[in-house]
This record gives C-alpha cells, structure tokens and sequence, in this order.
C-alpha cells in the first residue's frame, strides 16, 4: 500500500470504529434493544466494508462481511422472537467463514 492509501484505509477504519463506539453508546444510553443494537452494529461493519470497496483502496474483508451480516442477520432474529436457537448456526457460519478465508486466501508477496 502506498502512503497516500495506506492514510486513507487508516482513516476510513478510524471512521468505522468511531461510529461503532457512538452506535453502541447511544444504544445502550437510550436501551434501544438487543435487535436494533445488534442490527445497527452489523449495518456499521457493512457500511465499513462498502466505504473501503468504493473508495478502491481495499478488497472487501470476506471474515468482516461475514461478521457484520451475522449481526444483522442476529439483531432481525431478536426482532422477530424465532425460537431456534441461533448461537449454534452462527458458530458454524463462523466457522464456515474462517475456512472460506483461509482456503482462498493468497499468500503474502
């Protein structure tokens, strides 16, 4: 990465972190719920990975765009009171996802 990109992943990673701070913050001052939290941080990673794509300076993260939509994916399930439980499916697509990423990931040059 050159200076000038490597300043702008920088500060695009600093945006994403100060939101998600503020994000949860302010759901947690105003009890906004475990949902609309978890929704709200997923929608953060998300916005994160997009901002990075377009911006061109950064391949998107296969592992956080798996993470953030799993919090979205967690917040809806709260949300709508499904009675599966969810933690057992999130382990295996979290497991699912760190095999996918080191199965095609490339090495370093």
């Amino acid at each position: 990465m050159t200076g000038g990109r490597e300043h702008s992943h920088r500060q695009l990673s600093a945006i994403g972190w100060g939101l998600l701070f503020i994000w949860v913050g302010m759901a947690a001052l105003f009890d906004v719920g475990w949902g609309y939290g978890l929704i709200g941080v997923g929608v953060i990673i998300l916005g994160s990975q997009i901002a990075h794509m377009m911006v061109g300076e950064h391949q998107i993260d296969f592992f956080s765009t798996i993470v953030g939509v799993m919090f979205v994916f967690g917040g809806v399930w709260i949300l709508f009171g499904i009675q599966v439980s969810l933690v057992p499916i999130l382990i295996i697509v979290a497991g699912v996802a760190l095999l996918l990423s080191a199965l095609t990931s490339r090495p370093a040059r």
